[in-house]
């Protein structure tokens, strides 16, 4: 029995295989069932069932026997010498496939496990292919969750030290960076272990390897045992992005990318960020509250291209307290790696002529993963960068293969992926279904937090269309005076002509909790009475959102503000 988690002594309610089974990685063996759940213990790996030790009705907790189970000596798994092994056609037909699949899912992230949870819910036969050993792609193994589990913590650090000015002294605050980092795997290894729970529970089968088309019809899978071919009615696209990379920078451990950062090694004494968009400045907030000495330098003239300037000047003073510098304007022209550290080179107004830091974090963007798959041999069209075009139901220029996810263009979000991945699915298994979001919501969980949706000023302004706006200061809010944070700032943004909201933007603590109502608020047409007769909890931040539609609409009373003539 592996460890599970939080449960001991559990009952065993199904024994899934019996004496001369043969099973691959991951099949289900038994079925637990506890006051919390019901879940299933996969096989560790490939064998033929001996024995099974256990019986419906035994409690089993970790490091309980379950059965015995006869692997293939490494010789006898061994691949035949590639002269034995049978040349595949350059086209092969589906009648050559090992396998076949109703819907097969290209990537296992947010996109992915979606569409295949959502197409094996409506009964289709779904094989879902994963490069990587877990599933949950790279939002969730090294993306969003490991990244807000370690923001969290220095969301905890900082406020330690900030509440010392208001009487609260909690003394110097000891990282233990292995026992940080475990815990960070750990909740990574919960929900992965869930996904995987998920994926049996639906009938779902996945097949561990990277995957490349070869026809319209079939894909070849480079697994650890050698070639698969899967042959497949449907497909979905869901290969997800990479963090792009600079040229010209030294092959040297030191330079980190975000997957890099998010294994967190050590707490370097310096470290510079390149890059002053979401990635770059999550990670920067997390190693200065552990410790780090950090540098910013971005090419653009601001930081967070993309959102207001209202709205990143609260989190720009914060950084610019906290940080050692923020270069913004700046080019780096070169890394060299030396004994004592990475000696860059800058050109910028501000920036020195160089400076020697222990760790370098490239954070320039992502690219799609489009161009690696082989979707030109099953006449997918990808674009130069990498993109794959995609109607209002996913489907690529190829009618029967769907993309989705960071794959098909910005946003490159988890959450706008998910959602297409339904789309995808619900289509793919024969249903209507359409992509018609209004808006997308994007968040930067720094601190303070910055969150926006919809139409922005500079958008609006750059489009030459007119716009009505509504302004609440936190620095009005009881809520935000009692947290210690009145920098912040809730606006919406009207259409004058139908007074319906049409963007917003939060900055602040949980800033992208609350972005939630602004973008319902868009989907569901309402105006600034709508949200302001909206009774909301007070105290709390969420009230900003009332506020900011009644500064607008002119029934707010929390301020002052003059009336508009006209």
């Amino acid at each position: 029995m592996p460890d599970i988690g939080d449960f001991e002594d559990v009952e065993v309610i199904e024994v899934l295989v019996q004496p001369g089974d043969s099973v691959v990685a991951e099949t289900s063996l038994i079925t637990l069932e506890s006051e919390k759940a019901t879940l299933e213990i996969p096989s560790p790996g490939a064998g033929t069932v001996r024995a099974v030790t256990v019986r419906v009705g035994d409690r089993v907790a970790a490091g309980s026997p379950i059965l015995t189970l006869d692997v293939p000596t490494a010789a006898a798994a061994a691949a035949p010498p590639a002269a034995e092994r049978p040349v595949a056609p350059a086209v092969p037909s589906v009648d050559q496939a090992d396998m076949h699949a109703g819907v097969l899912v290209l990537g296992a992230g947010p996109g992915g496990y979606t569409a295949a949870f959502r197409a094996a819910d409506l009964g289709c036969r779904v094989v879902l292919i994963e490069r990587h050993p877990t599933l949950g792609g790279v939002c969730l193994n090294v993306g969003c969750i490991p990244s807000k589990a370690l923001l969290h913590a220095a969301r905890v650090v900082a406020d330690a030290r900030d509440m010392a000015a208001h009487g609260l002294h909690l003394g110097e605050v000891s990282v233990d960076v292995r026992a940080l980092a475990g815990w960070k795997d750990g909740i990574v290894g919960q929900l992965t272990q869930g996904l995987a729970s998920l994926a049996r529970q639906r009938k779902v089968e996945v097949v561990r390897g990277t995957a490349r088309f070869e026809s319209a019809s079939v894909v070849s899978v480079q697994t650890d045992a050698g070639v698969r071919r899967i042959s497949f009615d449907q497909a979905i696209i869901a290969t997800g992005s990479e963090p792009a990379r600079l040229p010209d920078l030294p092959d040297d451990p030191r330079v980190m990318d975000s997957t890099g950062a998010l294994a967190l090694a050590d707490v370097p004494a310096r470290l510079l960020v390149i890059g002053g968009g979401i990635i770059g400045l999550e990670m920067a907030t997390v190693y200065h509250e552990l410790g780090a000495r950090v540098s910013v330098v971005e090419l653009l003239d601001g930081l967070l291209a993309g959102a207001d300037r209202d709205l990143v000047k609260p989190l720009e003073q914060r950084l610019r307290r906290r940080f050692e510098n923020i270069w913004t304007g700046t080019r780096v022209t070169g890394v060299a790696a030396g004994p004592k550290g990475l000696q860059v080179r800058f050109e910028g107004p501000q920036a020195p002529a160089e400076a020697v830091y222990d760790r370098v974090l490239v954070a320039v963007g992502r690219r799609p993963n489009g161009a690696d798959i082989g979707a030109e041999r099953a006449g997918v069209r990808v674009d130069a960068r990498g993109f794959i075009a995609v109607d209002r139901e996913q489907r690529t220029n190829v009618a029967h293969i769907f993309a989705i996810g960071d794959v098909v263009g910005q946003p490159m979000l988890a959450h706008k992926a998910s959602h297409q991945g339904k789309v995808a699915a619900e289509v793919a298994a024969g249903g209507k279904s359409g992509f018609d979001a209004r808006v997308v919501p994007s968040v930067a969980y720094t601190d303070p937090e910055v969150a926006w949706v919809g139409i922005t000023e500079d958008e609006a302004r750059a489009a030459g269309r007119e716009i009505g706006k509504g302004v609440f200061p936190w620095a009005a809010s009881g809520r935000s005076l009692t947290l210690g944070r009145s920098e912040g700032l809730t606006k919406l943004l009207f259409d004058p002509a139908s007074g319906r909201v049409i963007g917003g933007g939060i900055v602040g603590p949980n800033a992208g909790d609350l972005i939630a109502e602004v973008a319902l608020a868009i989907e569901m047409g309402c105006d600034a009475a709508d949200i302001g007769l909206t009774v909301h909890p007070h105290p709390t931040l969420s009230e900003t959102i009332a506020f900011a539609a009644e500064a607008y609409e002119g029934t707010l009373t929390d301020l002052y503000v003059p009336r508009r003539r006209g």
